[in-house]
């Protein structure tokens, strides 16, 4: 007879977890609270689906916050594995200019969603939906829409808590920390930051881009474009600096970034350009010269006094290192991820419950980070095959 397998939630670390499980050796079945799978998945394919990084696997582990908890499963489960799973299964991919990889141009992400729901099908998994978990009996079986589930073992996969109509609104916090597994309050990340701007800037620079900038918080440095916005920053160049950015507002209640406008020239290259310009006005040197934006322009101006701006040392110095103050983090709910949830000390190497034996939580209801650009996914697949993987060698 098969032993029992419940996983609660579809999302990637679910669905990864279900494909790579021996169903000649379990029952599995998927319980979702929604009435289709994947819908947090779907979302991500909204601002260009990154299924996973192309870069050596050595360096992507090193994106992770903290980058040893998942080495295991990223060793395990690398992102050319995962290519070469998603291509066996009728969904090739082909690496961006950005080294992203993305799935073959044409193929929308609920085709990638269907054909990776077939073959789970095709192996047996069930899927049930409207299935609403809400805690577990004394002996620690699954309340799910007020029916006892027994099971041999359980694999919880809840998700984070944003975007809330996705069902990932981090509601089952609560029913862990009632039931004595150590939690840790959610926070946003990939997210918005805040900046007080100067109203007269924004109003002329609100929705422009900041392009080919380096942005640096303490001792971390990001490489990509930013966007300007009411609010404050958000993209990819300040995304990954989401934990150095949380934990200075948790000390200081404000944090500092520093902007390089130009991180492809050195500082004497910039001062060189500004000196030695053939253009007369500043701001065309900085236009024509130095191919800086107009925004990039305007903040100059802002942060730097008249005499400032006409010194081509100190202009140079701002150049390659301007400074920000970012004074709160986005909404939680709007944040691309989250951290927070199930602590890593509630788990042990092969994320399984100290307090309650063969069950489990994987993906991003567990409290680790990484910045967008296909890490997420990677990540929580990763830790889904992993566990998949050690499941499979229990006698």
């Amino acid at each position: 007879m098969k032993n029992k397998i419940s996983i609660i939630g579809s999302g990637p670390s679910s669905l990864l977890l279900a494909a790579f499980l021996d169903t000649k050796k379990f029952d599995v079945t998927i319980y979702e609270k929604n009435k289709t799978a994947g819908r947090k998945f779907l979302v991500a394919g909204k601002g260009g689906f990154n299924l996973t990084h192309s870069e050596p696997i050595t360096q992507l582990i090193e994106r992770y916050t903290p980058s040893d908890f998942l080495e295991n499963s990223l060793l395990s489960f690398t992102n050319d594995d995962f290519r070469n799973w998603l291509k066996s299964i009728g969904i090739p991919t082909y690496i961006g200019s950005s080294k992203r990889v993305y799935p073959e141009e044409g193929m929308k992400p609920i085709t990638v969603l269907n054909t990776i729901l077939k073959h789970l099908k095709e192996k047996g998994i069930v899927f049930k939906f409207e299935q609403t978990f809400s805690g577990w009996n004394a002996e620690n079986n699954l309340i799910i829409n007020d029916t006892i589930i027994k099971s041999d073992y359980t694999v919880f996969s809840l998700g984070g808590a944003s975007w809330k109509i996705t069902g990932s609104d981090g509601s089952w916090l609560e029913t862990f920390k009632e039931k004595g597994i150590k939690t840790t309050p959610f926070e946003a990340s990939n997210c918005a930051f805040k900046i007080d701007w100067n109203p007269e800037f924004i109003n002329k620079n609100e929705g422009k881009p900041l392009k080919n900038i380096a942005i640096s918080c303490a001792d971390k440095t990001q490489k990509g474009e930013a966007v300007i916005t009411k609010f404050g920053l958000e993209g990819n160049a300040i995304y990954g600096l989401s934990p150095q950015i949380r934990k200075q507002l948790k000390s200081e209640e404000k944090a500092l970034i520093f902007i390089d406008f130009k991180p492809t020239l050195t500082l004497a290259k910039v001062t060189s350009k500004l000196t030695n310009s053939t253009f007369k006005n500043t701001t065309q040197i900085l236009k024509k010269g130095l191919k800086l934006s107009n925004s990039q322009i305007d903040l100059l101006k802002l942060n730097l006094s008249k005499a400032a701006y006409l010194d081509s040392e100190m202009l140079s110095k701002k150049i390659k290192n301007f400074p920000l103050t970012i004074t709160a983090l986005g909404n939680l709910n709007e944040a691309i991820s989250t951290v927070g949830g199930v602590h890593l000390n509630a788990i042990d190497t092969h994320f399984q419950l100290h307090k309650i034996p063969n069950q489990y939580c994987i993906g991003e209801m567990v409290n680790w980070d990484a910045p967008t650009g296909g890490y997420l996914i990677q990540g929580c697949v990763s830790s889904g095959v992993y566990l998949a993987k050690y499941i499979n060698t229990i006698p």
